[in-house]
């Protein structure tokens, strides 16, 4: 029998209080911190891997991530606001076209103390990569994922039209030849679409094909005014008129992909994986590189994704630049692209064999953006307060031609006169 005293009763109640209580000074130690992302449709499955790692990496720290939003555009808009409310999250992943933004407002905070006591080789932070997160004489933030827009296509359409299954098409004048003839297919089948509302990325795309910039180097009148720009819209035009491109909203576009019922589609990298996921074994799809515009001038943007800090508390500094650095790192890169198509930005991932090496040999989808990187220029930053208005008057006039409701001439002018009104400094 035994026998229950004091002391035998004050050491099992000393045992089970440590076991109550010690989970709580763990909790006590670990620093919280929120992380908004957006666009879940394509960073949800890297995110949740990214998070996964970091947390069974550094348990000291909490990470929850906020609601995503849908697009870039909501997540700046949403951000604004959380900067006029006082209620920002800890870190917030954001269009790379928007940092500047940020770091102008001082809503990002300046991660050059951080990174001056880091070994940036060993990190594999390159200098194109810290350049990417650097506006208004700061390190605003870190990039995070890269894109260029890359041309998709359903090889069983192109066959069914009479093209080669292997011979992709390299102009845009053999892309919309080959949309007419996919498109009298009939059966609902649609030739081409390039995705262009949502933002101005897009647009950029056709722009710096041809050799031309969104403002002038002192950033106080446009530039895209200029032949440049008119060849833009004019062929974006002739995709309509007549490659027959359909006036796809929302994800239509992707949908009808998916479906078999489109033949080209002109969208980001970073939709590889869901885009494969969605097709299965529909039809034998294929990527390749985005037509050539001017072999000598042409540049294509980097769309994509970089993280930045909100937070001035030190405690949840430190916490969150742990989150940021490992989302940044060789293993958070690798993360990233296996589970988008995002091109790596880490240099560690893209040097060394072990991360990725195999990974696109035994993929070939994701190749075409990584023979693109040579040609890819910032996506451009427009400074001032208007920078996401300035977006939005581009991608409501480029409806205009959508809709094919004015000229390309008109489109250009107009757009010119109301952006004008929205950049500072201007003349």
């Amino acid at each position: 029998m035994t026998i229950i005293n004091r002391r035998h009763s004050l050491a099992i109640m000393g045992g089970t209080a440590a076991s109550v209580f010690m989970p709580a000074i763990v909790r006590a130690n670990t620093t919280e911190i929120s992380v908004h992302y957006s666009m879940p449709a394509i960073f949800k499955e890297a995110q949740d891997a990214v998070l996964a790692a970091f947390s069974a990496k550094h348990p000291e720290v909490k990470a929850t991530y906020l609601n995503p939003t849908p697009t870039y555009e909501d997540g700046a808009q949403l951000l604004l606001r959380n900067a006029a409310t006082n209620s920002l999250p800890d870190v917030s992943f954001q269009g790379l076209n928007r940092l500047r933004l940020f770091a102008e407002r001082g809503v990002a905070q300046d991660l050059a103390p951080l990174l001056a006591r880091e070994d940036l080789v060993k990190l594999g932070y390159s200098k194109p990569l810290l350049g990417l997160g650097f506006h208004a004489k700061m390190q605003c933030g870190l990039a995070f994922a890269t894109s260029n827009p890359i041309s998709y296509y359903n090889v069983d359409l192109l066959k069914r039209a009479g093209l080669s299954g292997t011979d992709y098409p390299t102009t845009w004048d053999a892309t919309i030849a080959a949309s007419q003839k996919i498109k009298a297919l009939g059966d609902g089948i649609e030739g081409m679409f390039f995705r262009w509302p949502g933002d101005d990325w897009m647009f950029s795309a056709l722009l710096y094909g041809h050799g031309g910039r969104m403002l002038s180097e002192d950033e106080k009148d446009v530039a895209f005014n200029g032949p440049e720009g008119l060849a833009a819209l004019k062929l974006f035009d002739r995709m309509v008129k007549e490659g027959g491109m359909p006036n796809y909203a929302g994800t239509a576009d992707l949908q009808a992909f998916a479906a078999g019922k489109l033949g080209q589609m002109f969208r980001t990298t970073a939709q590889v994986r869901s885009i494969s996921n969605t097709v299965g074994s529909n039809f034998e799809l294929k990527t390749s590189l985005m037509p050539v515009i001017d072999p000598v001038k042409g540049r294509l943007p980097t769309g994509g994704a970089g993280g930045m800090i909100c937070t001035k508390d030190p405690a949840k500094q430190e916490a969150a630049w742990k989150f940021l650095k490992f989302a940044t790192s060789g293993e958070g890169t690798t993360l990233m692209a296996k589970n988008t198509g995002y091109v790596p930005c880490n240099q560690l991932a893209i040097d060394d064999p072990s991360y990725l090496g195999d990974f696109y040999k035994a993929n070939p989808l994701f190749q075409a953006a990584t023979k693109q990187v040579h040609l890819m220029v910032p996506w451009y930053a427009f400074p001032g307060q208007n920078s996401v208005r300035v977006t939005q008057v581009m991608v409501d006039n480029l409806a205009r031609i959508a809709e094919q409701k004015a000229t390309p001439e008109t489109v250009l002018a107009d757009m010119a006169t109301e952006v004008r009104k929205l950049i500072p400094r201007a003349s």
